[in-house]
């Protein structure tokens, strides 16, 4: 055990000494690290609790998606009886259901049989839940009417979470912040942690935007005074997005969606100077946005977002390039937060948000300073009781402990995470384990002495026969970090992945950090009797 090859042990010095290294970049200015070559600037980075930022707790609006769930079962159920050719009447969303009155007696089998196929069965292809999307009913007299069951919206809530997520999580990341924690909490909610945000207001704005966007025409038949109160079935009355609020009468018809967008950034009309948003189309958006300006040449065009025309130009001639721009008195930073929506994408349902905190630098700081102290204060005494115990050994021991601390820092590092005060404790308590691990060892070594074995025999013999205990003791403390990482979340999780990583890097710093100096001390000094 005390043996080792000139090629391992340089192999265990490299290991060491590169790991360690990769800590290097936390203790320089981050101006100073962004200069040097990008694999060199993995650094920790500060969480919340540590640096300070913004706290938002968003909820989607599950009433926003129940309604898009019943308009969709009636758009359904108009497509449906359409390509039937079965005449009905009535076809309307009243309270939680959809209703539509089938005119022909002789049609009603066909239609409950065509509309049946709608409802499909929720838990995956299976449908082991049991559970349908949708009940389709004969309530009489030619009425059938569909109900939502509340497993079907929830399954419905699920899914538009998942995409605000991703959604989300796309806007913050645009406005240049650090490691932004975005997280699914319960049902309906997604936490958003941004360290280093002091004012929320701009990311709250961008978050509470739904940026829906649709090209649409507008409907030229009558002016919107025309349409107070009674607008045509197939078209509806808008507001402006800019003050003074104007109306626009716009048809229902989409003609093409936010969703066919490859691209959107902001710049300046050469003409007037004014900041403006250009946005580029995929193939598909390009196709159908050239259709619909060769057949609407000479007519306007409404271009909405969020249920609000930002602007309405006239189509002079046939828009074939896919691209084009959109202009409507905006700010420098409104044309930026614009572009920042349309690029991530629309929201499926409007988020609310349901609780704000700010987390401000100086709190931060005192996280900091606390934690220092704890560290500090604990290290020193277990540096004392090692030299006090053991003595060179403890020494040995002491200094095997440090080679770990700046491993554990050399990793997270490595993998960009994010240290939050809990990761603090985790450091904390694997100086503590580390020194165990030596404490098993030295101990096991007084235990051959007292037999009667020589110092080098004893000393070999007290890393091989303290191996076993030490692995145990470890892998199962490993398990129960690993079980931390998996079923919590978000200051737990960061102690875990403190704790985990201090864990693997104490059983390599004891067997073979401390037995590599040891192996070194006896070799140069070949002992008669041992230290300890």
């Amino acid at each position: 055990m005390l043996y080792f090859t000139r090629w391992k042990a340089l192999g265990i010095i490299l290991t060491a000494l590169v790991v360690c290294l990769c800590a290097v970049p936390n203790f320089f200015p981050e101006a100073t690290v962004k200069t040097w070559p990008t694999w060199a600037q993995r650094h920790l980075v500060l969480g919340l609790d540590l640096q300070g930022g913004s706290h938002i707790l968003l909820e989607v609006d599950a009433n926003s998606v129940k309604k898009d769930k019943l308009d969709q079962v009636r758009d359904d159920v108009r497509r449906t009886l359409r390509d039937a050719r079965i005449v009905y009447t009535g076809l309307n969303v009243r309270n939680d259901t959809v209703e539509v009155r089938i005119t022909k007696d002789t049609d009603l089998p066909t239609a409950l049989t065509k509309l049946r196929e709608l409802s499909q069965p929720l838990g995956g292809i299976m449908g082991q839940s049991g559970a349908r999307s949708l009940e389709v009913s004969d309530a009489g007299g030619g009425l059938i009417r569909f109900t939502v069951p509340q497993a079907a919206i929830n399954d419905r809530i699920r899914q538009s979470v998942d995409q605000s997520i991703q959604i989300v999580e796309r806007r913050v990341n645009e406005l240049g912040t650090v490691e932004p924690l975005i997280q699914r909490q319960g049902l309906d909610r997604i936490l958003v942690q941004v360290p280093g945000l002091q004012d929320p207001s701009r990311l709250k704005e961008l978050l509470g935007k739904t940026a829906k966007l649709d090209f649409r025409m507008v409907d030229s038949s009558m002016s919107p005074e025309q349409a107070q109160g009674r607008p045509p079935a197939d078209s509806e009355i808008l507001m402006s997005s800019t003050s003074p609020k104007t109306p626009y009468l716009v048809k229902k018809e989409v003609l093409v969606s936010g969703g066919d967008l490859n691209d959107a950034q902001p710049g300046f009309d050469q003409r007037t100077n004014e900041p403006i948003v250009s946005f580029r189309f995929n193939s598909s958006g390009a196709r159908k946005f050239a259709d619909a300006t060769v057949k609407n040449v000479n007519q306007p065009f409404a271009i909405v977002l969020d249920n609000e025309v930002v602007s309405a130009p006239v189509i002079r001639e046939p828009i074939t390039g896919g691209s084009g721009q959109i202009s409507g008195s905006f700010t420098v930073q409104g044309a930026n937060d614009l572009a920042i929506l349309l690029r991530a994408g629309a929201l499926p349902a409007p988020l609310s948000i349901i609780e704000e905190r700010t987390v401000g630098p100086g709190l931060g700081q005192d996280s900091i300073a606390k934690g220092e102290l704890a560290a500090y204060v604990g290290s020193i005494f277990v540096i004392l009781f090692m030299l006090l115990t053991y003595r060179l050994f403890g020494l040995f021991a002491n200094i095997a402990v440090a080679i770990n601390v700046a491993m554990i820092f050399g990793i997270l590092s490595l993998l960009n995470a994010t240290l939050t005060l809990p990761g603090i404790a985790g450091i904390v308590l694997t100086v503590g384990i580390a020194v165990d691990s030596n404490v098993l060892i030295y101990e096991r070594i007084r235990e051959e002495l007292r037999g009667g074995r020589t110092a080098i025999a004893a000393i070999d013999a007290g890393f091989k026969r303290a191996l076993a205990t030490i692995l145990d003791s470890n892998i199962t403390t490993f398990i129960a970090a690993c079980v931390l990482f998996y079923v919590g979340t978000g200051p737990v999780r960061g102690f875990a992945v403190t704790f985990g990583i201090g864990i693997v890097t104490t059983v390599f710093t004891a067997f073979t950090v401390t037995r590599l100096i040891v192996a070194a001390w006896v070799r140069w000094k070949r002992p008669q009797r041992v230290p300890i």
